[in-house]
């Protein structure tokens, strides 16, 4: 199965979207657009009532990273997870120290390694940069999701081709 065929049929849980709101928090606020879209976001996969609830809770005052468990998260998800919050860093035109700071202290949490967090850093800036017309809009964590698996799973395929080339 590929990663993104994995990452398709992975249900995202709660911790993604904690994770999601205490990005959105990193720089001490987190504006009413992003924290609707990350509760939508949570409805759209289908999470419990109370997960919302508490998703909701997260996105009205700050949560720590540490309320995370990754355990629940598959490798797709956390990468996944990682990669979003990089985009919700760049939302806002600025990326500010305590974002960046923030965002390393989440992939260290999500135990995502420094390689794959530079590829979909490159991706998330691709993405930023691709016309309105192919660009998700600024909160559609869906599409988004989308974008992001295919450019990670063509990137994989690529690393994949050259090490099969250079055996």
């Amino acid at each position: 199965m590929s990663e993104a065929e994995n990452t398709e049929t992975v249900t995202m849980g709660r911790d993604v979207f904690l994770a999601l709101a205490a990005i959105g928090w990193a720089d001490g606020n987190l504006d009413q657009n992003e924290a609707d879209a990350i509760v939508s976001a949570a409805v759209e996969v289908g999470l419990e009532l109370e997960e919302i609830a508490e998703i909701e809770a997260a996105c009205k005052e700050p949560v720590a990273l540490d309320v995370i468990d990754r355990s629940k998260m598959t490798k797709a998800d956390r990468l996944f997870v990682y990669a979003v919050a990089s985009w919700m860093t760049r939302l806002d035109g600025e990326i500010s120290e305590e974002e960046t700071a923030a965002l390393a202290q989440l992939g260290e949490r999500l135990a995502v390694p420094e390689r794959p967090r530079w590829h979909a850093d490159q991706i998330v800036d691709e993405v930023a940069k691709l016309g309105e017309d192919e660009r998700p809009a600024r909160f559609d964590l869906s599409a988004l999701r989308k974008i992001l698996t295919e450019r990670l799973d063509a990137s994989a395929a690529a690393r994949a081709a050259a090490a099969a080339e250079a055996a």
